[in-house]
């Protein structure tokens, strides 16, 4: 099971996508180590994030609780504290980090209200590369403003020799949204096929980024039917079941995709056992096989990936070979028509006989 720690709801940008800055929490209310330190023991990934987690003065002290209680931390910033990021992967360089990066400086620096934010993230990325941290990398978060700089900076990150990840805009309780849309389809539709054709054809010189860069390929195909026609193709959200959220006041939430946020309990006053087995619990899950609004999100979409390994790799498999032969990308995960989220009445993706895909 995996997990996100929201440390804060503060931050320092004031990014296009995300109005979290625009209600912040303060100090006074933020969960403290030793309500953290009650989250169990084992679990899989837990990503800290925020808001901006470095704005926390006791941030070392959070990623010190979590680096025992999982396999992996990772810490999620925006790269402004680069003193402070590079004294923690040098305390603990098994944690990974990703930088966000919204496209080159000037758009960057305009998608995420800040200044010099594009000049923040490189610096503390060279710095990070002169650590013993190894798992490090760049994040981006794709709409149509940006599209065109994705190669770029998948580029950029080929030429440092380091990770690439991506997501696409959401509106939900947890970014304050419900008006993130893309306008100009075709922008996306035409650059996604051209990135993802670019990770499937990888030049890393590492095999396993190079694997990553395929698999990232695949899960790309989801922000692409996501972008295109609002729907993913996972078989089933397991959010609330496979991984969790904590957020700064101290509550258990299934995801942040939801439009309202549905609290399993507060770790402030129960136990993580107490939470996770409660009726509020049982309900939020039911709710979840409900739900119908389809996240591109790899939190889930990483639990759906590794339950259908056949699929992934076939549909890998099949593209290589197809760039090889010079022909085009084929965008469609499964080869026929698919149900989103297993549910018999959403509306279904299929192949119309000019071989478009069509939302019905």
């Amino acid at each position: 099971m995996n997990a996100s720690v929201i440390s804060t709801f503060r931050c320092n940008a004031k990014c296009h996508m995300c109005n979290i800055w625009q209600f912040p929490s303060s100090k006074n209310q933020e969960i403290t180590p030793d309500i953290v330190s009650k989250l169990p023991d084992g679990l899989g990934r837990i990503n800290l994030s925020g808001g901006e987690p470095m704005l926390r003065e006791d941030i070392e002290d959070l990623v010190g609780i979590l680096y025992k209680k999982c396999r992996k931390v990772e810490i999620s910033t925006n790269g402004f504290y680069t003193d402070k990021i590079v004294k923690i992967a040098n305390e603990y360089p098994g944690i990974m980090i990703r930088i966000s990066l919204e496209g080159l400086p000037a758009l960057n620096d305009s998608l995420r209200g800040t200044k010099n934010g594009f000049d923040h993230a490189l610096r503390t990325m060279l710095e990070l590369k002169k650590t013993k941290i190894r798992d490090i990398g760049f994040s981006v978060v794709i709409c149509d403003r940006n599209a065109a700089d994705l190669v770029h900076l998948y580029d950029l990150a080929v030429s440092l020799g380091v990770e690439f990840a991506q997501s696409t805009m959401h509106n939900s309780w947890y970014f304050h949204k419900s008006d993130n849309r893309i306008v100009e389809q075709n922008v996306v539709t035409n650059e996604m096929k051209r990135f993802i054709k670019s990770l499937l054809s990888s030049r890393r010189q590492s095999l396993k980024l190079r694997l990553k860069d395929w698999l990232r390929a695949f899960f790309n195909l989801r922000i692409y039917h996501h972008a295109s026609y609002g729907y993913s193709y996972q078989n089933s959200c397991t959010a609330g079941s496979d991984l969790f959220f904590l957020d700064p006041f101290g509550n258990i939430s299934p995801c942040n995709g939801s439009d309202e946020q549905g609290i399993m309990g507060n770790l402030k006053y129960q136990s993580f056992d107490e939470i996770w087995n409660s009726e509020e619990a049982i309900q939020i899950r039911r709710n979840v096989k409900n739900c119908r609004k389809d996240c591109a999100f790899i939190g889930t979409a990483r639990f759906d990936m590794l339950r259908n390994p056949l699929r992934t790799i076939n549909w890998i498999a099949k593209n290589k070979i197809r760039i090889m032969r010079g022909r085009d990308i084929c965008l469609d995960p499964v080869g026929g028509k698919f149900i989103v989220n297993g549910l018999d009445d959403h509306p279904v993706v299929e192949r119309s006989e000019n071989k478009k895909l069509v939302m019905k």
